[in-house]
């Protein structure tokens, strides 16, 4: 039986649902976008032109939905299976987009450089548990107008795993998507293989801007999966209960499910989210309060009961170091997600309200989503019934190290970790240098790039990949990429 957890009984989820659909139908949504605001009105949506606002039917809501795929697979770059987005399948992906990098001896928070992007890329070719990667910080050493694109670009030569990314700008969707069908080949093979998954963020509460409500119709017009990220604040642009940021969250995110429908029937998605609580004692939104997580679960239970795969941005902490808060808080919001099934959970190796970014926290998180994915298969018997003849061999033997149930079942029934979790006695652990786990996570991180191997891409792609991004680099200005090593 698989572990679960709930959240809302089903009484209180229909009338969360019900009063996030009446607020989208009342009170409508304002949409800087005149492209988009002319798709609802085309569909039956009443149209404010002069207030910029559309106010959705139930009707339009429930043909989105009904239109909506309830899952989607995402593949790798060669074009293998690497990630599946249905019913209660967990899938872990680093957080995104941070400003800054933790060096590894935890002191000293920097913007990241090109280099710092390929090491992370290198480094998540050995998470064995993550199976997609994220453009996980913003290099500095490159124009902040090529900033997204770059980072995908990146992020395709350097590893396999399919990317969760998103573009700030309308303009840099294009580029993006160039990049993608440079690996596929065509258009067609692109949407019938998805690489990335992007996150389109509407603006609490209830707008969208004109970049991101064009990146929803973008995408869908090519398949491209995106992510709808409504970012509530309880308590500062939300309202202070967790029932009534969940209200807000469900209306924004119906709008978008909406949006993309419209844009192409069967477009795929994932009914996701970044919401907080606010901490009006510092005027920060913590990722790791509970309040937070318990949100997370919370809408999770409901794009589940509208037929959605699901997303949050949870697993992480606030923490401003690899420490004790930044274990319990990634530990806590992580096995809640995987109990909950959240199918696409966004958090490892971030720090710091999502602002840094942590190559050891990394590897630390990796082995949390390994022992997550041992706990979510549950318990089940293993040739456990009748237990007499596996009693009578331990009580004859004195133990059952090599007995043949033990051999067979071992590895799969028993999780584990890797070598950045101690695992041994004290003397065994003073004999092998008394590390600490920072210290651990270290050099699993420079054994891994070290150890990492090109990505499995023909030249023809990877010279067309580059061409691409130096071509959009010279429209900024830029005269040359970075240089790698």
């Amino acid at each position: 039986m698989r572990p679960t957890t709930k959240f809302l009984n089903e009484e209180l989820l229909l009338r969360i649902v019900a009063e996030g659909r009446d607020l989208i139908c009342n009170l409508g949504v304002e949409i800087h976008n005149d492209e988009v605001l002319s798709l609802l009105g085309d569909h039956g949506a009443k149209i404010d032109t002069k207030l910029g606002r559309a106010f959705f039917t139930h009707d339009l809501i429930d043909r989105a939905l009904s239109s909506a795929p309830k899952s989607f697979k995402l593949y790798d770059a060669i074009g293998n299976e690497a990630v599946d987005l249905s019913d209660f399948n967990v899938n872990f992906t680093p957080g995104s987009a941070a400003i800054n990098i933790l060096d590894h001896d935890g002191k000293v928070s920097r913007r990241p450089t090109s280099q710092d992007y390929v090491r992370y890329t290198k480094l998540m070719t050995g998470m064995q548990h993550i199976f997609s990667q994220s453009t996980a910080m913003i290099p500095a050493d490159v124009h902040e107008d090529v900033a997204d694109s770059y980072r995908l670009y990146l992020s395709l030569m350097y590893c396999e795993k399919p990317v969760v990314t998103g573009a700030f700008t309308a303009e840099t969707f294009g580029i993006m998507k160039d990049l993608q069908v440079a690996i596929r080949g065509t258009e067609e093979a692109l949407a019938e293989k998805p690489l990335t998954v992007f996150s389109c963020c509407p603006t609490a509460p209830l707008k969208w801007s004109k970049a991101t409500s064009q990146n929803v119709i973008d995408c869908a017009r090519f398949s491209i999966p995106v992510e709808y990220i409504s970012m509530p604040l309880s308590g500062f642009m939300a309202p202070v209960s967790l029932v009534g940021s969940l209200i807000q969250h469900t209306a924004e995110t119906l709008s978008g499910v909406v949006i993309s429908q419209l844009a192409k029937p069967g477009a795929p998605a994932l009914y996701g989210g970044s919401p907080a609580i606010f901490d009006l004692r510092y005027e920060t939104t913590p990722m790791g309060a509970i309040g937070t997580m318990m949100i997370d679960c919370a809408y999770n239970e409901i794009g589940k009961y509208l037929g959605l795969p699901t997303q949050a941005y949870i697993g992480l902490s606030d923490s401003k170091l690899l420490d004790a808060q930044a274990g319990m808080e990634t530990s806590m919001g992580a096995t809640l997600a995987a109990l909950a099934g959240i199918n696409n959970i966004s958090g490892p190796g971030m720090l710091d309200f999502e602002s840094s970014f942590s190559l050891e926290k990394l590897v630390v998180d990796n082995e949390i989503c390994g022992t997550l994915a041992r706990m979510v298969r549950g318990i089940e018997p293993k040739e456990d019934f009748p237990a007499q003849p596996i009693f009578e061999e331990l009580l004859r033997d004195n133990h059952l190290l090599i007995s043949d149930h033990t051999r067979k079942y071992l590895r799969e029934e028993l999780h584990f970790p890797g070598v950045t979790i101690d695992r041994a006695n004290r003397s065994r652990w003073q004999e092998e240098g008394g590390l600490t786990m920072i210290e651990r996570a270290h050099n699993e991180v420079e054994r891994i790039v070290a150890e990492s191997k090109p990505v499995r891409l023909s030249e023809d792609i990877r010279r067309e990949l580059t061409s691409l991004m130096q071509k959009e680099a010279a429209r900024v200005g830029m005269e040359e990429l970075p240089k790698l090593n």
